[in-house]
């Protein structure tokens, strides 16, 4: 997590923007918020998921349906009513911009306007948003079990004097995840983890437990064979 992310001002609204990878994105989001943020959470979650899964509405989810181009438009006012609502906690939307599950390694990357058209509609009431940057990315390394990386980059404050147009801020999102992207799986595989934080340890994999097995026994058969000397 670079600086400033959970120093920004919490009377100025946010929006996480993030790779979608994985069908736990959302609770990731639920999670992050927990941990490290005091903020009114809200997540855009596509229909069809949405749908099959209402318990995400737990956590603050509602969904934006692409082929319904007038559904969609009522979904995106929303997302920015809710983002400039007058609320004691900083007001954040996690948003998917790819619309859909694709590989993580997947370039160029595919964001659709959507976010961009939520800050012009934020920019209508407020002056100010947040943009951050939030990558996620699944890999085995030295477990049975596989390990989640998550990596949030400083936040951006733009401002309405700032904005073009949807276009031009699509393109950035694109280019900045992409980036973000390949700097999170360079980080992994060249090991470079020393600054990271563990949020949430799950229970140990096979061969930790086989190697705590071996070294527990491993002693006590060495005790005794010192004790029988």
């Amino acid at each position: 997590m670079q600086a400033g992310v959970r120093e920004m001002n919490p009377r100025i609204p946010v929006i996480f923007y993030a790779n979608h990878a994985y069908w736990w994105d959302g609770f990731w989001s639920q999670l992050c918020t927990e941990e490290f943020f005091f903020q009114e959470l809200y997540i855009i979650i596509e229909y069809q998921q949405l749908k099959k899964h209402r318990f995400f509405t737990r956590i603050g989810a509602f969904s934006l349906d692409q082929s319904h181009p007038r559904s969609a438009v009522n979904t995106l006012r929303y997302a920015a009513d809710m983002l400039t609502a007058d609320n004691d906690r900083q007001n954040a939307l996690w948003i998917f911009p790819q619309g859909k599950i694709e590989q993580v390694d997947k370039r160029p990357l595919l964001f659709f306007k959507g976010t961009a058209s939520i800050v012009s509609r934020v920019f209508e009431a407020a002056p100010l948003i947040y943009l951050v940057s939030v990558v996620s990315r699944i890999e085995y390394l030295d477990e049975q079990k596989p390990e989640l990386f998550l990596s949030f980059r400083e936040p951006r404050l733009l401002s309405s004097a700032e904005y073009s147009d949807a276009g031009d801020l699509t393109a950035y999102m694109q280019g900045v995840t992409e980036s973000h992207l390949d700097e999170l799986s360079g980080k992994i595989r060249n090991r470079m983890l020393d600054d990271a934080q563990i949020v949430v340890r799950g229970t140990a994999s096979i061969n930790k437990r086989i190697e705590a097995f071996r070294c527990f026994f491993g002693s006590r058969i060495f005790s005794r064979f010192l004790n029988s000397k």
